[in-house]
C-alpha cells in the first residue's frame, strides 16, 4: 500500500518525526508506521520495546497529545504503528505548525498559519491563549519601560497607568478567559522564543500611504 493522506511510512525512528505526528493531529489524523519502507514493505524495527516506551512520552512532552502507540508483529518482525487522532485545536511543535496535506507534510507560515489558527480558533496567531505562564512569570522591567513610553508618546495617560500589572494587560486586551495571550509574552516576558521559536517582532515606520520608511526586527 502506497502513502496517502493518512498513512506514513518510516523505515527507522527519528525524533523530527514528532513534526508528522503534528501534522496529522493537525489535518485529518492517520498512522505513522516505523519500520516499513516507502512501498509499505516490513522491514522491521529492532528496539520494539524501546520505542513503545519513548514515542508516546516525546509526543505527550513536545506537543501535549496522546497517540497510540503500538508494536506489532508479522513473519516475525515487528514494527511500530503510532495512531495519530485529529486534534480539535491547534498543535504545535517546538513552536512550529504542521500539516499534512496529501502525502506530504508542510510547515504553515504567514497567512496559511493565520488562516489555520482562525479556522481552528476563531483567534489569530497573537490572540491565542496559552498555558503554563502567568502575570507573575512576565519582566517587571518591560512593564516599567512600557509605562514610560506610553506616557511619554501620549498613547496613555499617568492615570490609565494607576493599575497593576494584571489590570494593565486587561486594558490592553492581551488576557482572555483569565490566560495571557501569545502578544502578551511577546511583549512581556524575558524570553518569549522559550514558548515559540524562532519568534521575532518586527516593526516598522510608514509615511504617505504605504511607504516604508523604516523597519527593524526585534529577537529575544
Amino acid at each position: 500500500m502506497a502513502e496517502s493522506q493518512n498513512t506514513e511510512y518510516k523505515e527507522s525512528w527519528r525524533d523530527e518525526y514528532l513534526k508528522w505526528v503534528c501534522g496529522f493531529a493537525n489535518a485529518q489524523g492517520g498512522c505513522i508506521y516505523i519500520g516499513l519502507d516507502d512501498n509499505g514493505k516490513i522491514v522491521g524495527v529492532a528496539d520494539c520495546k524501546k520505542l513503545l516506551e519513548d514515542i508516546p512520552n516525546k509526543i505527550k512532552d513536545t506537543m501535549g497529545i496522546i497517540a497510540d502507540v503500538n508494536c506489532l508483529d508479522e513473519n516475525g518482525k515487528q514494527y511500530i504503528q503510532i495512531i495519530v487522532n485529529p486534534s480539535s485545536y491547534p498543535v504545535s511543535y517546538r513552536g512550529e505548525y504542521h500539516y499534512r496535506s496529501g502525502s506530504t507534510k508542510q510547515q504553515l507560515r504567514g497567512s496559511a498559519l493565520t488562516e489555520f489558527l482562525v479556522r481552528k480558533t476563531g483567534y489569530r496567531w497573537d490572540a491565542v491563549p496559552i498555558d503554563n505562564v502567568s502575570v507573575g512569570d512576565l519582566d517587571i522591567e518591560s512593564f516599567e519601560i512600557f509605562r514610560r513610553e506610553a506616557v511619554r508618546t501620549e498613547r496613555m495617560t499617568r492615570k490609565d497607568l494607576e493599575c497593576t500589572n494584571e489590570e494593565l494587560l486587561n486594558k490592553l486586551g492581551l488576557i482572555v478567559d483569565g490566560k495571557l495571550k501569545r502578544a502578551a509574552v511577546l511583549l512581556f516576558y524575558r524570553n518569549p522564543q522559550r514558548f515559540f521559536t524562532g519568534c521575532y517582532v518586527k516593526i516598522g515606520k510608514f509615511g504617505i500611504g504605504s511607504d516604508l520608511q523604516y523597519q527593524d526586527v526585534v529577537e529575544g
